[in-house]
């Protein structure tokens, strides 16, 4: 005789037919709206174009979405396409630093220049809510502090740096809006690696050391409008040099710096790391990633909890599934049939 099964947290998919109710739990916090967007979700890219541009070199050792992608993107804007194997050789112009845009396209991200899709159509409509949310927010704080938005999760491989990241750069493709994109998750940086970048002196270093200028230490990339900041050398103290008022003069030098600037901080998991809790005290918007497959109702409520220092949280259903022939923004812009 088998043994009985375990009963187990329903996933978000399974109970969207009764998804939470979020505006009775928090009716006495002015939270933000609740984003639900499926990012991590991407169609397969199918052009329709007789005269495309020809496949860039080292397309053959490319997944073909990601061939495809770089393919796509106007000659003009080559120069910044680095290939395999050309990276040994190339240097960013004017000691910038290089976003490896080959490294974005296979990782299913977002990739400057490329045509818009589905993807980017996700996240102008993510970061429109959250532009609205900080005039808003500015209104009643101090305007610098309203520049400022955490992306986190409740538990590891819930898509939090995938948002982190196209976020940045979505935000970067705005007329007005300097991005910074800073890794704050301490135990396990991965946004320098994700862009092909290496790690430098970071934010726990400029924490450490009050000497430093955090703005010294600010890397632009060439993506136009999006600069870098890593997490620094690790410390077992993260959490009490967050707490500490350095930290908050560190934010506003970064913010004056610069009156168009929005920081992005890339925190840990909430219910793994405690720095979260500690960097939900200082910003202004909390973007929560949910995933649809995997993140349970219990996980949602104890992470907002835990990030309860911010008034204004969003959520972001991450990891939905995408058919582009169901009238999604893919089939508008070619993913799908003509017409």
């Amino acid at each position: 005789m088998s043994s009985p099964s375990v009963p187990r947290d329903e996933s978000l998919i399974e109970r969207a037919a009764q998804i939470y109710d979020f505006d009775a739990q928090f009716r006495v916090r002015r939270a933000a709206p609740i984003v639900t967007r499926p990012e991590h979700a991407v169609a397969p890219a199918h052009t329709f174009l007789d005269d495309a541009p020809p496949a860039p070199p080292g397309a053959e050792t490319m997944s073909p979405e990601a061939a495809a992608t770089l393919a796509a993107i106007p000659l003009e804007l080559r120069d910044f396409t680095v290939q395999p194997e050309e990276a040994d050789s190339w240097a960013a112009p004017s000691g910038l630093a290089h976003i490896d845009r080959v490294m974005l396209a296979e990782k299913g991200m977002l990739v400057p220049g490329a045509p818009i899709g589905a993807l980017a159509e996700e996240f102008r409509l993510v970061k429109r809510q959250l532009l609205l949310n900080a005039r808003a927010i500015a209104a009643a704080t101090p305007e610098r502090r309203a520049r400022t938005i955490l992306v986190g999760s409740g538990k590891p491989g819930e898509g939090k740096t995938y948002c982190a990241i196209n976020l940045a750069i979505s935000l970067a493709a705005e007329r007005d809006i300097e991005v910074l994109l800073v890794d704050a998750d301490f135990a396990k940086p991965d946004i320098m690696p994700s862009l092909g970048l290496g790690e430098s002196t970071g934010l726990l270093d400029i924490l450490s050391d009050h000497s430093l200028d955090p703005e010294a230490f600010v890397l632009k990339t060439d993506v136009p409008q999006l600069s870098l900041l890593p997490s620094g050398a690790r410390t077992h103290a993260d959490t009490e040099l967050l707490a500490s008022a350095r930290t908050a003069q560190v934010l506003d030098r970064l913010l004056a710096a610069d009156p168009r600037r929005i920081i992005i901080f890339d925190s840990p998991p909430a219910l793994a790391a405690s720095p979260a809790s500690v960097l939900a005290l200082l910003v202004a918007q909390v973007m929560l990633v949910v995933r649809a497959d995997r993140t349970t109702e219990s996980d949602v409520r104890e992470a907002v909890g835990l990030l309860d220092g911010c008034e204004h949280i969003s959520l972001v259903l991450n990891a939905t599934s995408y058919e582009p022939h169901y009238g999604r923004f893919g089939s508008y812009y070619g993913q799908g049939e003509r017409g």
